[in-house]
């Protein structure tokens, strides 16, 4: 059966925007954790565009408060009739408020503009123990509460407004939550976070039964952490954005209940104070990478792939000269094979990118490989017996980029054709430094095949190949990057073959 919707008790109904427009009501907190910060930090995670009328100023961090400052409420006033005279508020969430005056501010302001949805968390006393609310205003805050469509107090909060002691056990505390409710026409959110044991349940208390039923309980498990600072104010914010969203009370908690559940476990990544440490508000989200930062992630994976390289007896004979020439020839015979079918990969590259540069850097790529590299095989291969059929290497490489290119992803075709540009001008690059050290010796067999290397348009091709996979990577979906990476891993395991070819089948 889906669940009944509980609309406010404004005038307007609940908005069901896409991107609410929530303003928070309360106080600052500096460390960040609580407050203003922990709500526009939850508004945000939920795709709302927050907004802040600031209430009280407090000096605290992870260990406490140490003071509180409190505006003029004129000033309050002011803050919240600049925003709702220009923009149009789909949510309210009230916290701190500091004293009665800013209580009855905050009050007929709201009986003023009537928004659509409103969420009032009694902040009264922090986590820490701290009070955060002068004991002659609990009347005027009671005046206040009236006017919410959801409160959300702590199980101490809770007890104070019912004039009763804080409970220990549920049934108690939903007692608590009916008494409330009833008091004040509202419905209360009753939070079982404070309770002794492994379960941590939450429960919509409604004494009218707009929810359909009187209490509507959302089991939940304890997250055993020290890093709760600003959870209430974070449940609050976020509950009153997706209530904006959704317009269903039952919902809304089955939503936030697990983020928040979340946002406790990976706290501790934070690693912010050395207190009640803040939640982790985005913990959902996967950071906007950063320009290079995927390129050092294939970097890093092609060095055991250079290690490997390095080492071959084809490579260290190429430096050398002491590289027999069948196996040169054989290598060159492979390549020219290869750069045929990679021409083709290179023109799907192409035929795939996104911006008109991409294309046309792939198509000279393509049109390049055909014809600079080309010259100097034909020059070799033409005046020494070299066998053309396909070796199995080259066979497989070729194979490995047809299918890359099948996939119909452009990042993952471009992973997987970057290796030949970047481990073969990594791997020239320090033969041709080998070679220039030892005075480029005279009689040196492969010295015009070393030189190239030194290319600085091969190079600045592939300084722009590298960019572009990287670009590529950081715009694409986790799973595509995964698949880009595999991709690229499979071509370096490739060119170690390549490398090491001639020395089994030449």
């Amino acid at each position: 059966m889906p669940a009944q919707t509980l609309q406010p008790t404004g005038n307007q109904p609940a908005s069901g925007r896409d991107v609410p427009r929530v303003l928070s009501i309360a106080g600052s907190d500096p460390s960040g954790g609580a407050g203003i910060q922990a709500d526009l930090k939850s508004i945000a995670a939920h795709g709302g565009y927050g907004m802040a009328a600031i209430t009280a100023l407090t000096a605290q961090n992870t260990r406490g408060v140490s003071a509180i400052h409190v505006p003029p409420a004129a000033f309050l006033a002011s803050q919240l009739h600049a925003i709702s005279d220009d923009i149009t508020i789909d949510a309210v969430k009230i916290g701190m408020l500091g004293d009665a005056g800013v209580i009855g501010t905050v009050r007929e302001w709201l009986e003023k503009v009537r928004p659509a949805v409103v969420v009032l968390d009694p902040v009264m006393v922090a986590t820490s123990g701290d009070r955060l609310l002068e004991e002659s205003a609990e009347e005027a805050l009671r005046g206040l509460l009236p006017l919410a469509d959801l409160i959300t107090p702590n199980l101490a909060e809770l007890a104070m407004l019912v004039g009763g002691e804080p409970q220990a056990t549920w049934e108690g505390a939903l007692e608590q939550g009916r008494q409330l409710a009833a008091a004040t026409g509202a419905t209360v959110l009753v939070k079982g976070g404070h309770l002794a044991g492994d379960e941590c349940p939450d429960a919509l208390v409604n004494t009218r039964g707009l929810l359909g039923r009187e209490v509507v309980e959302v089991p939940g498990e304890r997250v055993a952490t020290r890093n709760s600072h600003g959870t209430g104010c974070s449940l609050s914010s976020a509950m009153a954005t997706v209530q904006a969203r959704l317009c269903d009370w039952e919902a809304t908690l089955r939503a936030v209940k697990p983020w928040l559940a979340g946002a406790l476990q990976t706290a501790e990544r934070l690693e912010v104070g050395t207190g009640n440490g803040p939640v982790h508000h985005f913990h959902h989200l996967r950071p906007v990478p950063l320009a290079g930062e995927f390129a050092e992630q294939l970097s890093a994976a092609t060095d055991a792939d250079l290690e490997a390289i390095y080492a071959l007896d084809f490579i260290r004979g190429l430096a050398s000269g002491s590289l027999p020439e069948k196996e040169f020839a054989y290598y060159l015979a492979q390549d020219a094979i290869y750069l045929n079918g990679y021409s083709r990969v290179l023109a799907r590259t192409s035929a795939l990118a996104p911006t008109e540069a991409e294309q046309l850097f792939w198509a000279r790529s393509a049109q390049q490989c055909l014809e600079v590299e080309s010259e100097l095989h034909r020059s070799w291969l033409s005046t020494r017996p070299v066998r053309p059929e396909l070796g199995p290497v080259t066979k497989a490489y070729v194979d490995h980029l047809t299918a890359a290119s099948a996939s119909g992803s452009y990042a993952v075709l471009a992973a997987a054709v970057l290796p030949c540009f970047w481990l073969y001008a990594e791997v020239g690059k320090t033969l041709h430094a080998q070679f220039a050290a030892a005075g480029e010796p005279a009689g040196h067999p492969y010295a015009d095949w070393l030189r190239t290397y030194a290319d600085e348009d091969f190079a600045e091709a592939t300084r722009r190949a590298i960019a572009i996979v990287d670009e590529a990577g950081r715009n694409a979906s986790g799973q595509e990057r995964a698949a880009m990476v595999t991709a690229f891993r499979q071509s370096c395991r490739l060119e170690v073959e390549f490398f090491d070819a001639p020395r089994l089948y030449a």
